[in-house]
């Protein structure tokens, strides 16, 4: 790999974990429980989808884990790095495994899309009650972030293909990260 190949991929990589960690403080969408739901997710999907499965989870995994930092949560910065690149992981595998099927048909490489993010999801929502349930020792009590957090992913699966169905019609990764 050519340096400057090298250098962009570093550069895109850190700006897309900087619109990971702004997508989710800044853009809150408010919930009827009173919760909110963020758009992060939308941005791991797209990191992987962009990046591939090394840069791509760096992004993913830095930009949320930073995210938790800024906004006073520490105690899940090391869980939300782990679970967010391994979210980054999956949706790029299934995108992978799937790849020669996506290329031919654009309303194809959408399902895709949305089965890799309803895969990526799934980590998030067992990583963090896993999380909860044993390492803060929540026990049974961390069942009740189970609904936030699949709506939270149901958010994020809608608008990470819409994020990549509309950036594939524009072929950036042809352009500009060959």
């Amino acid at each position: 790999m050519k340096t400057s190949t090298h250098l962009l991929k570093i550069v895109t990589s850190a700006l897309l974990a900087a619109l990971c960690c702004v997508a989710t403080i800044a853009i809150q969408i408010p919930t009827p429980t009173g919760g909110f739901l963020n758009m992060g997710d939308a941005v791991v999907i797209l990191s992987a989808w962009l990046m591939g499965p090394v840069y791509g989870t760096l992004a993913a995994g830095i930009g949320s884990a930073l995210a938790d930092i800024f906004a006073g949560y520490v105690q899940y910065a090391p869980a939300t790095f782990i679970i967010k690149a391994l979210m980054a992981v999956v949706t790029w595998l299934v995108l992978y495994l799937f790849k020669n099927l996506c290329e031919k048909k654009y309303a194809l490489s959408l399902v895709f899309t949305a089965l890799a993010g309803v895969c990526a999801e799934c980590v998030m929502v067992l990583g963090y009650f896993c999380y909860e349930a044993v390492l803060l020792q929540y026990g049974l009590g961390a069942a009740a972030s189970v609904l936030p957090n699949t709506i939270q992913g149901c958010a994020g699966i809608v608008a990470g293909t819409l994020l990549v169905a509309l950036l594939s019609k524009t072929k950036i990764k042809e352009k500009f990260l060959k």
